[in-house]
């Protein structure tokens, strides 16, 4: 008695074989068929397999154009009916097929089943050779088609699959290359779905790390140093780009462990990211031995360009050595953060805390899954009982030389020693970390303090320091300094782009320029598009009497405005103007004129029309005046031959103005736009 022939079922009907909706008429049937016949896949399949292939697609459209059959068959569909049954010999066939019917994930699944014992073919038989490659086809399809639903993770483990199956067959070379380049591609968006994971799937988050850990390294650290990364692979504009999307998605110790890890291996810009990593763990889990450890890790980092000392000082600060940290940012190469420093309208600790906030909520704590990045309350950090203790402690022993700690963060980094300033003593890194910002200097009297009453001393700084935190919050001039810092603090980081462009990038530190440097491509008064308005040059500058009075009105403070307007369009017009010192302070004259020292060098000049169109006080104090007013604007920038370079026409234009009080005298000390 004969064996019946075996018979397999494939999921998919007799429509999607031949490519056509269930409505199809027979001509529609038809013709699909003929091209699908005419279409025959030339990857290389066996003029055997093809043929079956013809053989089925006719099967399917003898029924679906044989009316009483097709009613039959719809029916059996409705019934509940799927897939088709073939006998095993055309098993190939239809696998085909199915991959052509975009089937992709089953015809490779059942052809990696095909090719595993008991019923893979023969070696080297005609049927292994097409159940391979239609493994292979399918394999790349699938993880395409998982790629376009975003899961990546799926795509990479079928290639994975398809590539071990390529190997264990030993064919398609080929094939299996393009398998490998397709997994090395996709490895990006692997590490970005593993890591965006729930907090729960942390079996697949922590494989996102590990394949993070091992790209960067296979890249030659975050700069990208690897010499295969100039053709092949993720390119460096690239990765800033994928690294920004992925850290929100990690933890700040997650960050921070990666970051020191890849310095270890040597890519110096991680040491960097490592001490904002350190910093953001430190000030948001209340742990001021973190700052300790950014702050000496900063110092011993060797980054050339990058100008430290504004860095520091915030941590000095931080850690309550409020001299120190003003003696750091006197230190900066920075002319205009110093310059911004000296013009702040309050004392000195308000600016080093108004800056310091800034520091931490735009370039220090954004960008971490468990950081939140406002509000950042310095007045709840140096109220912390654990900050307290923490600074109180190494402020007893800075007073008796240096600070004893069982630190031992930076010699897990390096065996080398920490590079620190000329004027402290060189430390051994496996012992001893000097108190905050270096040791200060004591007088006799206060050396001969008792360590009790020094610590009533020190507490009592402190209070006082919460207390200046607590006026600093309700002044308004906070809220006007806090952007103006932030040209200031853009301009100390801009130095660093040289030696750490790639670290400013991927924690999206911002490079304004500064607004008080002479090497400024553009100055603020053109970065923040504030107008002037224009007064013929020929006609005589009318005289101004300074403005003194205690409480000035709305349209005192507008007359002012509008001198300043009128004046400054005056000076890049090519005339001068003896009011602009009257009512600007000296470094906005300075800005003016610097601008029209550049327009000279290139024989042009400005010709400015800026209306005052509406006029709101908005705050007012004894020593600050905020307004905001809108402007209507025109210019044209011409050259001495009379050529017209340029015209800009902005109908409206909101400016927001700060007046200062000093010595009685009211003065224009800074202005944002779009506000």
């Amino acid at each position: 008695m004969p064996i019946a022939a075996q018979r397999v079922e494939l999921p998919i009907d007799h429509f999607r074989l031949l490519g056509v909706s269930p409505s199809a008429q027979a001509e529609a049937v038809l013709r699909s068929f003929q091209l699908r016949l005419d279409r025959s896949p030339d990857q290389g399949f066996t003029h055997e397999v093809l043929l079956q292939r013809a053989e089925l697609l006719r099967l399917s459209a003898d029924l679906l154009t044989d009316g009483s059959l097709r009613e039959g068959y719809e029916a059996a569909l409705l019934g509940g009916a799927s897939g088709l049954e073939f006998s095993s010999n055309r098993e190939v066939a239809g696998l085909i097929l199915l991959w052509e019917a975009g089937s992709s994930v089953e015809a490779f699944n059942l052809a990696r089943k095909a090719l595993q014992p008991p019923q893979a073919p023969a070696l080297g038989s005609g049927r292994e050779a097409d159940l391979t490659l239609v493994a292979a086809l399918s394999c790349q399809a699938a993880a395409l088609q998982e790629q376009e639903q975003r899961h990546y993770q799926s795509s990479a483990e079928i290639l994975q699959e398809g590539i071990q199956l390529l190997q264990r067959m030993g064919k398609l070379p080929e094939h299996r290359k393009t398998l490998e380049k397709d997994l090395e591609a996709l490895l990006p968006y692997r590490i970005l779905d593993l890591v965006s994971r729930d907090l729960g799937d942390q079996e697949f988050h922590q494989e996102g790390l590990q394949l993070l850990d091992g790209f960067v390294r296979q890249r030659g650290g975050i700069e990208g140093s690897s010499s295969s990364i100039a053709s092949e692979g993720l390119q460096q504009s690239d990765f800033v780009l994928f690294f920004q999307q992925i850290r929100k998605f990690l933890t700040a110790q997650e960050q921070l462990d990666l970051f020191i890890r890849w310095q270890k291996r040597g890519s110096a810009e991680a040491g960097f990211l490592g001490v904002m990593a350190l910093v953001a763990v430190g000030f948001s889990q209340r742990k001021p031995e973190r700052l300790q450890q950014a702050r000496k890790y900063l110092k011993s980092l060797d980054l050339p360009g990058l100008d430290k000392f504004p860095l520091i000082g915030c941590m000095d600060l931080l850690l309550a050595d409020v001299s120190e940290a003003e003696e750091r940012f006197r230190n900066s190469s920075d002319e205009g953060l110093k310059s911004w420093l000296e013009s702040y309208p309050g004392e000195t600790l308000a600016a080093l805390c108004d800056y310091c906030r800034d520091w931490l909520r735009s370039d220090v704590l954004p960008g971490y899954r468990d950081v939140e990045a406002e509000p950042v309350d310095l007045e709840a950090w140096f109220a912390d009982r654990d900050v307290q203790a923490y600074v109180e402690s190494i402020e007893r022993k800075g007073a008796l030389g240096l600070a004893k700690s069982s630190f031992s963060f930076l010699s897990s980094l390096s065996g080398e020693k920490v590079q620190t300033d000329p004027t402290e003593k060189e430390i051994d890194v496996n012992t001893d970390l000097p108190m905050p910002g270096g040791l200060p200097d004591y007088d006799e009297e206060s050396a001969k303090l008792s360590g009790t009453k020094r610590r009533r001393l020190f507490k009592s700084q402190l209070k006082n320091l919460s207390a200046s935190l607590k006026l600093l919050e309700k002044n308004p001039i906070r809220a006007f300094f806090s952007n103006s810092r932030s040209a200031c603090i853009g301009a100390s980081l801009a130095v660093a782009l040289i030696a750490i462009g790639t670290s400013l990038k991927l924690f999206n530190l911002r490079t304004i320029p500064s607004t008080e440097t002479s090497e400024n491509k553009q100055l603020l008064l053109k970065d923040s598009n504030e107008l002037t308005s224009n007064l013929n040059s020929s006609l005589k500058e009318p005289e101004i009497e300074p403005l003194t009075i205690k409480e000035p009105s709305s349209k005192e403070v507008q007359a002012l405005i509008e001198v300043w307007l009128s004046g400054k369009a005056r000076v890049l017009s090519g005339s001068s103007s003896k009011s602009l010192p009257i009512v600007a302070r000296k470094s906005l004259v300075e800005r003016v004129q610097l601008e029209r020292d550049k327009d000279e060098a290139k024989e042009e000049s400005q010709i400015i029309n800026a209306t005052i169109t509406s006029f709101k006080l908005v705050s007012q104090t004894p020593k600050r005046i905020e307004a905001k007013v809108n402007l209507s604007y025109t210019d044209q920038r011409i050259k001495s031959s009379g050529e017209i370079v340029s015209e800009t026409t902005i109908p409206s234009l909101n400016v927001t103005y700060i007046l200062g009080r000093e010595k009685e005298l009211w003065q224009l000390v800074a202005y944002l736009s779009g506000n």
